[in-house]
C-alpha cells in the first residue's frame, strides 16, 4: 500500500497521431463509426493546424507542472496520473492503475475550470464509479472559474492584447456550448463562465455590454439546439451595428491549445472578423503555466486534507 495521495488530472484527450483520429471520433460518439464525410470533415480540420492537435503533448505539460508544484508544496505526498474522457489513458484505466500501485485515496481534478453536469460532472463521475470497487475514495474540485491566480493570467494576457488593437475594442468570453436542454435543467455552466469573466472585465474597467460580452463557440453537430449566440454570429452583429473596430477573444472555458482554440477561432473566427474588416485577437491559454499550475495544486491540498 502506497501512503501517497493519487491526483487523477482529467482532460477531453485527443488522437496523437492521424491514425487515433478514427477511434477518437468512434468514442466521442459513444461507439458508432462516423460517416466517411464526417471523418474527412475532422481530419481536415487537423491537417488545417498542422496535422494533429498539440492537445496531447500540453495535457502533459500540464500534468508534469502541476506535480512539480505539488512536490515543492507538499514533497513526496502526492501522484500526479492522467485520466482521459476520449483517449488513452482513460479515466477508468488510470484508476485500475492506482488500484494496483496500492493508494486509497484520490483527489480528481478536470483541466476545465467551469462546472457543468454535462463536463466536469461526468468526469468525476466516472472517477467514483471507476473508484468504488476498490475501496478507492475520491473527492472532486469542482470548479476553479475565479481562481485569483486563473483570473490574473487571463486579465494580464488581455490587457496586452488590447493595448495593441483600436479604442474600440469588443472583448468576448468563450467557452464550449452544451446542448440547450442542459441548461434548461438549471446547470450553473453559464453562470460558472459568467463569473469568469466579469472577475477578468473588473481588473480591466471594462463594463459588460459596453465593452464585452459572452459568446459560445464549438457546438455540436447534432440536431438538438446548442446554447448561443454563437462567436461567427456575434461577430456578423459586431460588424454589422458597426460597434467595434477590433474583436478580442478570451477563449477562458479552455486552458490548452487545442482543436477548438486553433482552428474553430484562429483559423474560422479570424476569417469571419477579416471578411468584416475587423481586427481580430485571442489570448494565450494557461496551458502549464507555473502561477496557476501552483495555484491549482494548492486546491489539491486542501482537497486532500478536508
Amino acid at each position: 500500500m502506497s501512503n501517497k495521495t493519487a491526483v487523477l488530472l482529467m482532460a477531453y484527450g485527443t488522437p496523437r497521431s492521424t491514425e487515433e483520429i478514427l477511434p477518437y471520433y468512434t468514442d466521442i460518439r459513444r461507439g458508432r463509426p462516423p460517416t466517411e464525410e464526417q471523418l474527412a470533415d475532422l481530419t481536415a480540420r487537423y491537417d488545417a493546424i498542422g496535422g494533429i492537435s498539440p492537445l496531447a503533448a500540453r495535457t502533459e505539460a500540464q500534468r508534469d507542472a502541476l506535480q512539480r508544484a505539488l512536490d515543492s508544496i507538499a514533497p513526496e505526498q502526492f501522484d500526479v496520473q492522467l485520466g482521459l474522457k476520449h483517449a488513452h489513458p482513460m479515466i477508468e484505466e488510470t484508476v485500475n492503475n492506482i488500484a494496483q500501485q496500492g493508494m486509497k485515496n484520490i483527489v480528481a481534478i478536470v483541466l476545465a475550470p467551469h462546472f457543468s453536469s454535462y463536463s466536469i460532472g461526468q468526469y468525476v463521475g466516472r472517477a467514483k464509479a471507476a473508484a468504488e470497487p476498490h475501496g478507492i475514495s475520491v473527492v472532486g474540485i469542482d470548479s476553479w472559474a475565479i481562481e485569483p491566480a486563473f483570473i490574473d493570467f487571463l486579465a494580464a494576457d488581455m490587457a496586452a492584447k488590447k493595448a495593441a488593437l483600436p479604442t474600440r475594442t469588443r472583448v468576448l468570453f468563450t467557452a464550449h456550448s452544451l446542448p440547450q436542454r442542459i441548461i434548461d435543467g438549471g446547470d450553473p455552466y453559464p453562470n460558472e463562465l459568467h463569473a469568469t469573466a466579469s472577475a477578468v472585465a473588473s481588473k480591466l474597467g471594462l463594463q459588460e455590454g459596453a465593452d464585452w460580452a459572452i459568446a459560445w463557440q464549438s457546438a455540436g453537430r447534432t440536431p438538438e439546439p446548442w446554447i448561443g449566440p454563437d462567436i461567427l454570429d456575434v461577430i456578423d452583429s459586431i460588424a454589422a451595428e458597426k460597434l467595434a473596430d477590433a474583436v478580442l477573444v478570451s477563449a477562458c472555458g479552455f486552458v490548452a491549445d487545442h482543436l477548438e482554440v486553433l482552428y474553430d477561432l484562429d483559423i474560422e473566427a479570424q476569417h469571419r472578423a477579416d471578411h468584416h474588416g475587423l481586427k481580430f485577437d485571442r489570448t494565450t491559454c494557461v496551458n502549464d503555466d507555473p502561477q496557476v499550475m501552483t495555484a491549482l495544486a494548492k486546491r489539491v491540498v486542501a482537497a486532500a486534507q478536508a
